[in-house]
């Protein structure tokens, strides 16, 4: 217990998993938390003076343990026993040989390999200028970039942190879901950060990484990130790659909304359901996967980068054959990025080489399935897959076809590589048979036909003999273990050959370590190399999974340009129409310019308004990530930003309701729209009384239009928004088409120009299943009150509506009243026959004034 308090006070904010034989054991507060997180039996152990809460959990499954643990936000660390107890004197030693945090993570299988897992770091002020470094400990990518307070949450939402670490006094950023650790603020030192990263890398200045004076907060976060991984990796090095550095006006930006409405990488219904990435992802490999999700996340802005993705998708749709051999081919590859990353840490195991030197084996394959006559991007791509012949040649050499999972659990290096190996590894062998061999020899010289050589832990090896047999066993067996229906003896010349068992085995799992930690050491040289052709596959993987769908699905190369303009002929939502039956769904023609920036669009619900709004964001989204579209023909002006505010409900946590949601993202838009940007709204208002949420929805869209001049729809059933076509000339009107048959109604969900006269809300309601009874009432109550109130209602000073209609059916009595009323001529009465009608009225009023 001592040694657990001196550990632990190492390790004060993890729990600390601490090995005692087949068990990793906690104690104390830890104890108490990890049952509770596990879900296992809490008990206590006698220390001494006290009972100690204790509880664990078996070795053999501490992989799953510890993937419940980082789901739940825990640091760990690992302790584990440094020498063998059977040789210990005294008590085990024990380190830390390992620290994992949610964003820090290297063991197998706690990794999901079709994404990455991010840790981010945060420096510089607060309130303005923020310094951001986004890395992998997997792959060693890191990224850095700076951005101003307000946009923190979108780029939060964009790099998808495991893990936000964040200087001690710095507020807690809202709606994030990341894990959040802090350290002391001295750790995000700008000048420090950059003496450590010149040193990490080995450069006299950090201006070749294109960080200058601008990107100080960066440097800052990135120099925390480094020193916090150096805590969790215990006496290794963290693999750095070169930084990528973001910055304004290379990606579009996509806030979580966004992403959430255009379901990017999750659907709205659920994880169950498809999501544009389940739809794109045909990648082969790991690198591949990951490549495509970071695309889908940040569209560029860069038309010419995006034309090169574009060629490289382009050739692989015009030549099937050359695709598919090739994505067979990448069929087989591992995680190669993991891989070197594994091997640079010294965690790669012998099974990690061999795939090394399986995959080194495919890229002259590879390479050669690509034709001379190949895009910019892809003869970059192939020029990368280096074969390492070298190495290749070492490792093909040096394993077995097979190499076992860890050291000890099988031959690793091939006979023949290291002669001292074979030696021991013969020197073992010709031990094994001489025990066959002595087996049948004692049992001819004894005339016991039962006698066996067998081993144990503790007891080494012996000779065994059934009690029936006691009575002939020589004088030269040396008694060594009874048991119930045997006894167990060795001999002088036993023991000897045992003990040249234990050296040849002791000497060889020595010498196979160095060898073995050698050889890894030699991939870990080759790591950048390896990661620049992992780079290299991960991009040729995404092109050829872009390409895949486009020729699956008739999807077209869209024409990128930098004007305004946005023209869309027969477009499709690439996620609802792999929903429905093979040419199902209704493709829709979009366009807007400089003198139709402002589109009003109309229709029912159910009619299809908002897949239209999500269509457009989509297929923008797709062109600007260097993707073909869903559609026949596309012209895309490149986009800044991509709005959309689709739907909404309470945030119950936050205390708001659903009209304050609506309002405060609709905000956000208006703040940070930019002529550039695509703004996809819908049903903005609906949240309020109606007047109120129409006078709300015409003040948006007129803001839009006149100051904010982005490429605009916005969906609603606001019908009088319709009116601004008349005094906005960027504004264009169009519909969902709908067809009556009888007293029902067929979507067309097919867009026309005009603006929708109904909004068939009954229809809608008959179909969602509401009793007939119910629906039959509302179209009555429908009819009077349009027949009664069909324009906005006069206001009183106080706001009130001065004309409040009924709801409830008008007596005969008071409906002819009211309709001679109408029809009375008043300036042909006479001041008598005004004072006659007055008087009568009075009366009538008086005859019914309970009804």
């Amino acid at each position: 217990m001592q040694q657990w308090r001196a550990l632990k006070a190492r390790h004060p904010d993890a729990l600390l998993l601490f090995r005692v034989g087949d068990f990793y054991e906690m104690f104390y507060d830890d104890a108490v938390r990890g049952a509770e997180l596990l879900q296992i039996t809490l008990t206590s152990r006698n220390n001494g003076s006290s009972r100690a809460p204790l509880a664990g959990i078996p070795a053999h499954a501490l992989g799953a343990y510890l993937k419940r643990l980082l789901a739940a936000g825990v640091r760990v660390a690992i302790c584990e026993q440094m020498e063998d107890p059977a040789q210990a004197k005294g008590v085990v030693r024990r380190e830390v040989v390992e620290v994992l945090s949610p964003g820090a993570v290297l063991r197998d299988g706690l990794l999901d390999e079709r994404r990455p897992n991010h840790l981010v770091a945060l420096a510089g002020d607060p309130h303005g200028g923020i310094g951001y470094a986004c890395a992998d400990l997997s792959t060693g990518d890191l990224t850095l970039g700076v951005t101003e307070a307000a946009a923190l949450a979108d780029v939060l939402a964009r790099l998808e942190p495991a893990e936000l670490l964040l200087p001690a006094d710095w507020p807690e950023p809202e709606n994030v879901r990341a894990t959040i650790t802090r350290r002391a603020a001295s750790l995000f030192d700008p000048a420090v950060a950059t003496s450590e990263l010149m040193r990490r890398y080995g450069v006299q200045s950090l201006a070749g990484f294109g960080l200058g004076p601008g990107e100080r907060p960066a440097v800052a976060a990135a120099g925390a990130l480094v020193a916090y991984w150096s805590e969790l990796l215990v006496g290794v090095a963290p693999p750095l790659r070169p930084p990528r550095v973001e910055r304004p006006g290379d990606v579009v930006t996509l806030d979580a909304r966004t992403q959430r409405n255009l379901e990017l990488v999750e659907a709205l219904a659920g994880p169950d359901r498809p999501s544009l990435l389940r739809v794109l992802d045909r990648t082969r490999t790991p690198m591949g996967a990951r490549t495509l999700r970071r695309w889908l996340l940040a569209p560029l802005r860069q038309r010419r980068t995006l034309e090169e993705r574009l060629d490289a998708v382009a050739y692989f749709v015009e030549r099937d054959t050359v695709r598919h051999a090739l994505q067979r081919a990448l069929a087989k590859l591992p995680d190669l990025e993991r891989l070197a990353v594994k091997a640079r840490t010294g965690r790669a195991t012998p099974r990690d080489l061999g795939a090394v030197r399986d995959t080194l084996a495919r890229f002259p394959e590879i390479a050669a399935a690509l034709p001379a006559d190949q895009p910019a991007a892809l003869a970059a791509a192939r020029a990368a897959l280096d074969p390492l012949p070298e190495l290749h040649a070492r490792l093909a050499q040096a394993l077995v076809d097979e190499p076992p999972p860890h050291l000890g659990e099988g031959a690793v290096f091939r006979p023949g590589f290291d002669p001292e190996l074979d030696a021991l590894r013969q020197a073992r062998e010709d031990a094994v048979d001489f025990l066959a061999r002595l087996q049948e020899r004692e049992r001819a010289r004894t005339g016991i036909p039962s006698l066996k050589v067998g081993f144990h832990r503790v007891f080494g090896y012996y000779l065994e003999v059934t009690r029936a047999h006691r009575d002939r066993v020589p004088p030269d067996y040396e008694h060594r273990q009874t048991l119930a229906q045997a006894e167990r003896f060795v001999t002088p010349e036993l023991k000897a050959w045992e003990a040249k068992i234990v050296e040849a085995e002791a000497r060889l799992a020595t010498l196979e370590q160095e060898r073995f930690q050698a050889l890894r050491a030699e991939v870990a040289e080759a790591a950048s190399t390896l990661l620049q052709a992992a780079d290299a596959l991960g991009r040729l993987d995404a092109w050829l999974a872009l390409a895949d769908v486009a020729g699956r699905y008739g999807y077209t190369r869209p024409y990128l340009h930098d004007g305004f303009g946005l023209r869309i002929r027969a477009g499709r939502h690439p996620v609802v129409e792999r929903a429905l039956p093979p040419g199902a769904f209704i493709p829709n023609d979009v366009e807007l310019d400089e003198n139709r920036r402002l589109a009003i669009l109309t229709g029912p619900n159910m009619a299809g308004k908002s897949t239209v709004l999500r269509m457009v964001g989509t297929i923008v989204l797709l062109a600007q990530i260097g993707s073909f579209v869903p559609a026949e023909e596309a012209s895309v002006g490149l986009v800044d930003r991509i709005f959309t505010r689709v739907g909404a409900t309470d945030d119950l946590a936050a205390g708001q309701s659903t009209f304050m949601v609506e309002m405060t993202e609709t905000a956000a838009i208006l703040h940070s729209a930019t002529d550039r940007s695509l703004v996809l709204l819908d049903e903005i208002g609906r949240g309020t009384a109606t007047w109120d949420g129409l006078a709300v929805a015409t003040a948006v869209a007129e803001h839009l239009h006149d100051i904010v001049r982005a490429k605009t729809i916005f969906a609603t059933h606001y019908h009088e928004l319709t009116r601004l076509a008349e005094r906005c000339p960027g504004v264009v009107l169009w519909r969902v088409a709908v067809r009556e048959e009888q007293d029902r109604v067929v979507f067309l969900h097919r867009l026309e120009p005009g603006a929708a006269d109904r909004a068939y809300g009954i229809e809608v309601a008959r179909l969602a299943g509401l009793p007939a009874a119910v629906v039959e009432r509302a179209r009555a109550l429908l009819q009077e009150l349009e027949r009664r109130g069909h324009e906005p209602p006069a206001r009183r000073a106080g706001g009130e509506s001065a004309v409040q209609l009924s709801l409830f059916p008008v007596p005969p009595e008071i409906d002819a009243l009211l309709d001679r009323l109408r029809r009375l001529e008043i300036h042909q009465l006479t001041p008598l026959q005004a004072l006659l009608l007055l008087a009568e009225l009075s009366e009538a009023a008086r005859r019914y004034r309970d009804v």
